[in-house]
């Protein structure tokens, strides 16, 4: 049984026009918008796509740090939306999240013992001094932050520091869910394979459930076991790691793994490459039918008129596309 069970999750946001004589004073973004998905424990579970196509108000709204206009989002079989103010609070220390910037994630007028120490004075206020720092140290050391540094302030910190002490603030409440939005977009290349090791090892000791939001498949392929793609809100592709890299069959995630680098130069010299034409759509005014169709290769009339519904290829392989099965 999943342990976390996303069903149709819908998050519409209104945004009010500028002109006070139009009709309509509101547009509606359907920033997320009939999205899908299982996760089990112990596994993670990417998130794929070009920015503004929803992936982190899919990662907030499964916390329920943003309300869905509609769906379900079951964390053990409760439904989140539907539980009381102190329950939802009771099971933030399950639910963690580590962001983009991790230097503006942290308060920089605290030092990084009082950061990682909060969450233990918020959820385990019995804790002993001595307690609360034991447990800080060593948390310090799984991250690879060293204890002498835990009197010092943020901005003292490189990048790569400063995430891993956002990890060890999640981490330190062992947690069952760690939603991680796009956390080694803003590091260098060599930072963010430690950063991914890092969040693979906790998984190892922890048996912890991660959402993995980032851009780039590249990535997402190191960490994931099953990858989702979206566009403009919707899922796109779902498949399991392997299965989808080397058998996509949405244009969309063709044309994403296409740009994905290949270490070695001849091959990366030979490979074919799928350009997306144009620009993403703006979700004020999304196409009509398939969302793609407006970049797609693929398109034809039925695209424009016809929402594709997502249509199970194997077990753990699914697709919305109308012509899926052509090469």
């Amino acid at each position: 049984m999943p342990i976390l069970k996303v069903t149709d999750l819908k998050v519409y946001f209104n945004v009010r026009k500028k002109f006070f004589w139009s009709k309509n004073n509101a547009d509606t973004v359907k920033a997320v918008d009939g999205i899908s998905l299982d996760l089990n424990e112990g596994e993670t579970i990417g998130i794929v796509g070009e920015s503004g196509c929803g992936k982190s108000t899919l990662g907030r709204a499964i916390l329920n740090l943003i309300k869905p206009t509609d769906g379900q989002v079951l964390w053990m079989g409760k439904n989140l939306a539907n539980l009381e103010k102190n329950e939802m609070r009771n099971l933030r220390k399950d639910l963690q999240i580590i962001f983009q910037d991790p230097l503006a994630s942290l308060n920089p007028r605290m030092t990084v013992g009082q950061i990682i120490t909060e969450p233990l004075k918020t959820f385990f206020p019995n804790l002993s001094k001595a307690e609360r720092r034991e447990r800080v140290e060593e948390i310090m050391l799984k991250v690879g932050l060293s204890p002498h540094q835990i009197n010092r302030y943020p901005h003292e910190f490189s990048g790569g520091q400063c995430q891993r002490i956002g990890i060890a603030r999640s981490m330190i409440l062992q947690p069952k869910l760690l939603v991680c939005d796009e956390p080694v977009s803003a590091l260098d290349v060599s930072i963010q394979a430690q950063i991914l090791n890092l969040l693979m090892d906790l998984q190892k000791e922890t048996n912890i459930s991660l959402i993995f939001i980032s851009h780039d498949l590249g990535v997402v392929r190191h960490i994931s076991h099953k990858i989702a793609v979206l566009y403009l809100g919707r899922v796109a592709e779902i498949a399991e790691n392997e299965d989808l890299y080397k058998n996509p069959k949405h244009p969309y995630t063709q044309a994403l793994i296409s740009a994905v680098p290949i270490p070695d130069p001849d091959l990366e010299q030979k490979k074919q490459r799928m350009i997306i034409k144009g620009d993403l759509p703006s979700p004020l005014n999304p196409p009509s039918g398939c969302r793609f169709r407006t970049r797609c290769p693929k398109a034809q009339e039925i695209c424009a008129e016809v929402i594709p519904v997502l249509e199970q290829i194997s077990p753990t392989h699914i697709v919305a596309c109308h012509f899926w099965r052509e090469p």
